[in-house]
């Protein structure tokens, strides 16, 4: 079983051991409708063969001297009876084909929903939005289509093919010649087609994975495209991926197009028509029984015509099922490690000799860095831009996992904590703001869904934000766009603040937070982090000069590497590296009051 960071229940999980025994696996929990499936489709053969049965008797009926009328309605009525017992199977089977599609799409698209919460942020980085977005609709869509037409039709032709090869012997033995022959061909015609058709078919979704990220990246940064008057450009390379999608899907009809099925069709119907007339000519057979066989070929159209189409169905579902099961099946850094410790955290935070780097042939973001964070103490991370503030922040939840050495909280390795008790008692409110297309109080309470309106305000008050709020039409109730596009900076991040105070964890990590926030609001906005960082561990990455001079403890990074440890008066007294980055947050401070 593949590690996950975090396990989903109640969502039901197929055999990974192959991607065709996960595909079935899902398949066969919905064994009655199977069954309907199945059962329906020799059924409708089985009563569409006996049309030209009767058809048959009826011939002899009217050529008998005199006409046998009796045996005539005999037919009339056989036909008559077994069609309508044949449409009312057909429901069944239709029914169930498409309950069964229907519920693997569902099914699948829960497991793989699942699972990509289960992944890590390394997985997801390293992962375009567009392409997964691909996978997760448009190719569990592909598997629906796989079983309902594609299976269903396929089991119906196959069934269409058996019928002349029980039927034909019971007229003469000789008859089974032709339909031998054009099952052996029909079987290696197939084999052909899906041959060709594998490759085509990856391509195409793989074409249509590659469009589809190009298309979501464009939106999601359509503000830099815009404002660099990019437009053309990414016009161009969407007509690019459009084009590759369209050339691929070209190439799947031409393969489709060069299928030996449709040529076998009037080469049986042919043969058969001369075998029966030679072997009517020599007295084996009657009239009857000539035109009942040459009917009983005509079955042979459905699947020389529908095999093509359900083919390449079920190719193109086989080859969205691989790209589901391969994001399904990718392991991940993390293990959610249910066992785990689960204990409140009193907030001592370890570094022992830790390292990290996003993959071997990165370089290191940290180095052997080793320090230690008292519960309660406030510590500022400072250092220039990729110092690696933020990767050592994201270490303490893990979010990602050290490459070597070990982080401790309280005492414990943070790979031996229950990974969602951890998490719930660390709260991170980054730079880079991600607010739901929802209410406000539902963003608030995102971290406790069970929070009362009065605690979702007393979390807003202390973040300052109570007030902006109450200027809106619907106050809390207030719908803000994807990722709080409606909003100010200083807003997004004064609910995100509330969003933390509201979980009262008991690590809270402030990554350059109050960045967007002007310096009106400043003084109240520190005045909350102050008090919310009250009896609890915090870690401040900043610039801010505020937030550096009260906290406990200042830790300068260069290059992953601890340059200096000591509160703000000592650093300031031998640290280079600090009076460099002090002189910067002064400047900086002066020109954000020189512009308000």
């Amino acid at each position: 079983m593949a590690a996950t960071e975090f396990e989903v229940t109640g969502v039901f999980r197929g055999d990974r051991r192959s991607v065709e025994r996960w595909v079935w696996s899902h398949t066969w929990r919905h064994k009655w409708q199977l069954f309907w499936l199945f059962s329906g489709a020799f059924a409708n053969a089985a009563f569409a063969s006996a049309v030209p049965i009767y058809i048959g008797q009826a011939f002899n009926a009217i050529l008998a001297t005199p006409p046998n009328y009796a045996a005539l309605g005999i037919a009339t009525l056989g036909i008559i009876l077994t069609q309508i017992v044949r449409g009312a199977w057909q429901l069944g089977r239709n029914f169930g084909s498409e309950v069964i599609g229907q519920r693997l799409e569902r099914d699948v698209r829960a497991e793989l929903y699942a699972s990509l919460l289960g992944k890590s942020m390394t997985f997801h980085s390293l992962r375009p939005v567009g392409e997964v977005m691909a996978r997760a609709t448009n190719d569990v869509r592909e598997l629906n289509l796989m079983l309902n037409p594609g299976i269903n039709l396929i089991v119906g032709s196959a069934m269409f093919v058996l019928m002349p090869l029980l039927v034909a012997p019971t007229l003469h033995p000789a008859l089974l010649a032709v339909p031998i022959l054009f099952t052996i061909g029909y079987v290696l015609a197939l084999r052909r087609l899906l041959r060709e058709l594998t490759p085509i078919t990856e391509q195409v979704r793989g074409s249509f994975g590659r469009l589809n990220a190009a298309l979501a990246e464009a939106l999601e940064g359509i503000e830099i495209v815009k404002g660099a008057a990019r437009e053309d450009e990414e016009a161009a390379k969407f007509e690019s991926n459009a084009a590759a999608y369209r050339e691929n899907y070209v190439r799947q009809g031409a393969a489709e197009s060069r299928s030996l099925t449709l040529l076998l069709l009037p080469l049986a119907l042919t043969a058969g028509f001369a075998h029966s007339v030679l072997l009517f000519m020599a007295g084996q057979l009657d009239v009857g029984q000539v035109v009942t066989f040459n009917s009983l070929l005509w079955l042979y159209g459905f699947p020389a015509f529908v095999s093509i189409f359900a083919y390449s169905q079920v190719s193109l579902g086989m080859a969205g099922a691989r790209r589901i099961f391969e994001l399904i099946t990718t392991e991940t850094e993390l293990d959610h490690n249910p066992q785990g410790r689960s204990a409140p955290i009193e907030g001592a935070i370890e570094f022992r000799d830790v390292s990290f780097r996003y993959g071997p042939d990165r370089p290191a973001v940290l180095a052997d860095l080793s320090l230690s964070v008292k519960p309660g103490q406030t510590v500022a991370l400072v250092g220039q831009t990729g110092a690696g503030k933020t990767t050592l922040a994201r270490l303490v939840s893990r979010i990602y996992d050290a490459s070597a050495g070990q982080v401790l909280i309280d005492g414990v390795d943070v790979r031996d904590w229950n990974l969602a008790a951890l998490r719930r008692q660390i709260s991170i409110i980054e730079q880079d703001l991600f607010l739901f297309s929802r209410t406000v109080a539902e963003n608030i309470a995102f971290g406790r869904p069970d929070a009362t309106p009065v605690e979702i305000e007393a979390a807003a008050r202390a973040a300052q934000a109570h007030d902006f709020i109450l200027g809106f039409k619907d106050g809390y109730q207030t719908v803000i766009g994807e990722r709080g596009v409606t909003l100010s900076g200083g807003q997004r991040q004064r609910l995100a603040l509330a969003r933390a105070f509201l979980t009262n964890p008991r690590i809270l990590v402030l990554d350059d937070s109050t960045s967007a926030i002007d310096s009106a609001t400043e003084d109240q906005i520190q005045k909350a982090i102050f008090r919310a960082a009250q009896g609890r561990t915090t870690l401040l990455i900043t610039h801010r000069l505020s937030q550096i001079r009260w906290a406990d403890q200042i830790i300068v990074l260069r290059q992953g590497r601890i340059a200096a440890i000591g509160t703000h008066d000592e650093l300031l007294s031998k640290s280079a590296a600090y009076q460099a980055i002090f002189a910067r947050a002064e400047r900086r401070k002066l020109n954000l009051e020189a512009r308000d």
